[in-house]
């Protein structure tokens, strides 16, 4: 496999693009990554601990060329982290699909109807206490990210809960009014709720930096499927910062990416061959069409990517 898949960047004459980086990772843990068996049970190629950077100045965006990237789909789930609603059914009446498999495979397991995903989303969209019942995903990435839960002494040695933590809320403010602090942090890993997640958060760690009028950021993801998942946290993360950037009234730097699992699925052999057979091209970009009043005030219609050519898109089983 190793002889197959040289490294494209040193075997054609051109100059480097972004997406090198992303495709060279690829490279290596198909390649020279330990074979291990996972929680899917469908096996995986992995290294540990790998970085990425990416310059996010003039509007460019680490938005992979080799095959097509549905942003739209990405930008809309960001936004419905931003709500803190934990619920699929926003997403599939915006036909989102991207967080069902998970549910859907608990009504499965729990009533033994074998449902289609289309039927289930159909359900989910249209019957609210359906939705309510087989629909919400426990306390994943919004419910943490705006409403971290607090407790606070009732007596008698007990407590009740408080007014939940709105982290985004108190990153847009740090970075405004103490953009040298050293704790511009959005965390995900609430370790008292891991275990009402319906998958526990992959992208965990967000970390921000300010300086010379720039804001600059770093994900760490504890866990990370390369050939399905990394193209759409890199789009995330780094829209994530832009906005960050335009609330707080900062310009944005460099996007920072790190892996702590990295890895890619025995079953994605084909992606992964056909992908590392493309050469990237192109330099789409990202643009604000307004400023709302807050970051939770975003919408869709308020970004657009120009000059975003992709190669066509490559199908892969996603492992739950």
């Amino acid at each position: 496999m190793a002889s197959q898949l040289e490294d494209r960047t040193d075997a054609d004459d051109r100059s480097p693009h972004y997406e090198d980086q992303y495709l060279s990772l690829m490279r290596r843990i198909w390649t020279e990554g330990s074979e291990r068996s996972d929680r899917t049970g469908v096996g995986t190629r992995s290294l540990f601990g790998q970085t990425m950077r990416f310059d996010l100045s003039d509007g460019q965006m680490p938005l992979i060329t080799t095959k097509r990237v549905y942003w739209k789909t990405a930008t809309r789930e960001l936004l419905w982290f931003l709500t803190g609603n934990t619920n699929i059914r926003p997403l599939v009446q915006q036909r989102v699909g991207i967080w069902t498999d998970w549910p859907l495979d608990k009504y499965r397991r729990a009533t033994g109807e074998d449902i289609s995903a289309e039927d289930f989303s159909q359900r989910i969209a249209e019957d609210a206490a359906f939705a309510e019942e087989w629909g919400d995903l426990g306390p994943v990435y919004g419910k943490q990210w705006v409403d971290w839960p607090t407790y606070v002494p009732a007596g008698d040695g007990l407590y009740r809960k408080g007014e939940g933590i709105n982290q985004v809320a108190q990153l847009v403010a740090s970075l405004r009014d103490n953009p040298g602090s050293r704790r511009h942090i959005l965390e995900g890993w609430n370790v008292a709720e891991l275990d009402a997640m319906a998958l526990p958060p992959c992208h965990k760690t967000y970390q921000f930096h300010v300086a010379d009028g720039k804001l600059n950021g770093l994900l760490f993801q504890r866990s990370c499927d390369v050939a399905l998942g990394l193209p759409f946290n890199l789009w995330s993360a780094a829209l994530l910062q832009v906005m960050l950037a335009q609330q707080a009234g900062l310009e944005p730097g460099d996007f920072v990416w790190m892996g702590g699992d990295v890895h890619l699925y025995l079953n994605h052999e084909a992606l992964v061959r056909e992908q590392l057979s493309r050469i990237p091209s192109g330099s789409p970009r990202l643009e604000l069409l307004r400023r709302p009043d807050t970051i939770f005030d975003y919408t869709i219609e308020d970004f657009a990517v120009h000059d975003y050519t992709p190669q066509a898109h490559i199908s892969a089983p996603v492992a739950v």
